[in-house]
């Protein structure tokens, strides 16, 4: 079906669908036809979500707890959020600096709306999850793309921090472990950030912490907050509990920060969407005061996979990916064999490979949608097995036998 034209808003057409629920939406179509599909393209934990989570959102049912709660949620989640903030990020904050929100990706969404302008820069390192670009377009600022590479870790330097601001510039935006790459700030590191940041105070920043429980470096995690305290007062910190305690469909957010933000946010939280949902908000409040042991398990369970994977795709040829420090993904470059599905010139080309991907029975979502060319992203968050028999899958699509029609058919 075409859209009319003018049907839509000039914001919406400025931004474009997500890339890895639409590579999801796709493996799901061809595993309803019969196929075999193994989808590696959603960051969503595969473990049940523990047992006293579900207690708790079946207590609070049985209660009848179905009522409206507080624009940005109860007194009781907002408290249990502050205890999280403290005990797993080391940031001391007040309830009444903490908000709740269906999901991580709301609370982005309105800490952005609420807070730029028309020409406002958003600096965003590349790669990115995909839907920082897309708020930043929707309310009509300007994405400044920050490059990073493997060889440098994925993270930006103060150098090229410092050099890409300018007096449009409001937002950084970091997210430590990140997606697609894995990819952890050190503190010295966020603290050579800070120090550039420190000089230009219109700059606000959003921390978005969400993976900071799925680490497997030896430490603490580092927040920004944390390492520059004086830099607190312009940081969202954004965490939640879909990847720590499986609670994907919960669709429950915590940020924290700077009592006006968080009004800001509120305010418009009641008119988009009102309070997350009453049954969740009980949940989240047994996943963050309840045990966190089970987390040792799954961070080690994550481990084993994530280094079975870095090993199993390097060992392919043309493919190669560094080991990632957090968050359950592998970012994969596979520059040498791109070729084989279009022209150097074309930065989308690893759409191509990705429907290669598909059409081999694995669904992966490409570089291109995540800031990023020449490769893609797999997500280890899926049983041993399949991640196993996906990895096998791609070494067969991407052999020489497989790839040598494709090299006769571009030229």
């Amino acid at each position: 079906m075409t859209t009319p034209d003018g049907a839509v808003s000039g914001a919406l057409a400025r931004i474009a669908p997500s890339r890895t629920t639409a590579m999801t939406d796709r493996a799901i179509a061809l595993r309803d036809e019969g196929r075999d599909i193994i989808s590696l393209s959603v960051g969503e934990p595969d473990f049940a979500t523990p047992a006293h989570v579900v207690a708790a959102a079946k207590a609070a049912l049985d209660a009848g707890d179905t009522k409206y709660t507080a624009v940005g949620g109860t007194a009781r989640l907002k408290a249990a959020a502050a205890l999280h903030f403290a005990r797993d990020l080391g940031l001391q904050v007040p309830v009444s600096q903490v908000t709740v929100s269906a999901g991580g990706k709301q609370a982005i969404f309105h800490a952005l709306l609420a807070t730029l302008n028309p020409g406002d820069e958003v600096l965003i390192p590349a790669p990115w999850w995909v839907s920082y670009p897309e708020i930043v377009r929707f309310a009509g600022a300007e994405v400044v793309a920050l490059p990073t590479t493997a060889a440098g870790g994925f993270r930006i330097t103060a150098e090229q921090l410092a050099a890409a601001i300018t007096p449009r510039t409001r937002w950084l935006l970091l997210n430590s472990p990140g997606n697609p790459t894995g990819a952890t700030y050190p503190a010295e590191e966020l603290r050579a950030l800070g120090a550039v940041l420190a000089r230009h105070p219109r700059v606000l920043v959003m921390s978005d912490d969400i993976y900071a429980p799925l680490r497997y470096m030896p430490g603490t995690h580092a927040t920004l907050a944390v390492e520059c305290p004086d830099l607190a007062e312009r940081v969202l910190t954004v965490s939640g509990v879909s990847k720590s305690h499986a609670m994907t469909g919960f669709r429950i957010g915590v940020a924290a920060g700077p009592a006006w933000l968080i009004k800001a946010m509120e305010r418009l939280q009641s008119h988009s969407s009102g309070n997350p949902c009453s049954i969740s908000q009980a949940a989240a409040v047994a996943a963050f005061e309840g045990p966190q042991d089970f987390l040792r398990d799954w961070c080690e369970r994550f481990r084993v996979r994530r280094d079975a994977c870095v090993a199993a795709l390097n060992a392919i040829p043309g493919l190669s990916t560094p080991v990632p420090d957090g968050a359950f993904y592998c970012m994969v470059d596979a520059t040498p064999l791109m070729d084989h599905f279009g022209p150097a010139d074309d930065p989308n080309r690893d759409e191509a490979l990705a429907l290669h991907l598909l059409e081999h029975g694995v669904a992966v979502v490409s570089a291109s949608g995540f800031g990023g060319r020449d490769g893609f992203r797999i997500s280890f968050a899926a049983d041993d097995a399949r991640v196993a028999e996906a990895i096998a899958r791609i070494a067969v699509a991407l052999s020489p036998a497989v790839l040598a029609p494709l090299a006769l058919a571009t030229k």
